[in-house]
């Protein structure tokens, strides 16, 4: 029971990793310049939102992790964690880089490696795979949304 709640606490500290990167690079004032579609969801949607797909994201990637030593497992972990390095590295692109181009052609990876992971997830997990759903719906509203803005925005 010890091993499995260090399990949690580790899933839930390198969502939190992945998440610090959204806290670091954030909408400022080029944002809110940036010609925007009118479906654009209002700035407090985006924290609510990622703070529940991480942990959704968190408790998938621990059942995986808990589950019993298979290829799958090993190929959904190995996904899940490029996934998270690639969710990580949209917020620096599109917020502290200002590469709208750049974060679209990473958002199109991410949501990529989402659906792989559902894929191998649901191998090993019905469960886990069904609680990445969210995310994957999630991160393709976030990827029309930066599609637009540099449809909106080229220059």
């Amino acid at each position: 029971m010890l091993g499995s709640m260090l399990a949690l606490l580790v899933s839930l500290l390198l969502v939190g990793l992945t998440a610090s990167t959204g806290a670091r690079f954030r909408p400022d004032s080029w944002y809110r310049e940036l010609r925007k579609p009118t479906w654009t969801p209002p700035d407090i949607a985006f924290p609510i939102a990622w703070g529940i797909l991480y942990v959704l994201m968190a408790i998938a990637a621990w059942r995986i992790y808990m589950a019993e030593d298979s290829a799958w497992r090993t190929a959904s972990l190995v996904i899940y964690a490029l996934q998270l390095i690639v969710n990580a590295a949209w917020s620096w692109l599109f917020f502290g880089r200002k590469q709208i181009a750049g974060a679209l052609m990473d958002i199109v990876a991410l949501l990529i490696l989402i659906t792989v992971a559902i894929v191998l997830f649901s191998q090993t997990s019905a469960l886990a795979a069904w609680l990445m759903v969210p995310y994957w719906l999630w991160v393709l509203l976030a990827l029309s949304l930066n599609a637009t803005i540099y449809r909106l925005n080229k220059v």
